[in-house]
């Protein structure tokens, strides 16, 4: 298993992501590449690094890696507020299908991946919008 590092550190910090489109509206098609540079961007100076990425029709898989100083909420309302700003900008025909002005649902699931190997997990993400 290999480890990440800093100047006084040893850790492992993987976490599985789940962002959902307000109103379950299926238009992460469009738009999941260019909402993953926007996360690989931002997640860059939080120093969040992507591990895997996909997607069904209205919701998000991301899992990535985090260093343990990593101020998580301030990363997902950052992620969360310029990608959206960042879509209805650049998709117009997205943006005419949301009945308001927020892209995302308010809420997300985020979770450890602790519980479940990493390849368990990297499959399961990688089989969504498949069945």
């Amino acid at each position: 298993m290999k480890m990440d590092t800093n100047e006084h550190s040893v850790f492992l910090l993987n976490y599985h992501l789940v962002l959902v489109v307000k109103y379950r509206r299926k238009v992460i098609d469009d738009v999941s590449g260019f909402a993953r540079q926007t996360f690989e961007r931002i997640g860059a100076s939080y120093h969040i690094t992507l591990t895997e990425w996909n997607h069904d029709g209205d919701h998000i898989h991301v899992l990535f890696k985090a260093h343990p100083n990593t101020a998580m909420s301030k990363f997902l309302n950052a992620y969360k507020s310029a990608s959206s700003r960042l879509i209805k900008r650049d998709f117009p025909h997205v943006k005419r299908r949301l009945w308001k002005e927020m892209f995302w649902s308010r809420s997300y699931c985020l979770v450890t991946t602790g519980g479940a190997t990493i390849d368990v997990i990297r499959q399961y993400i990688e089989k969504q919008g498949k069945e």
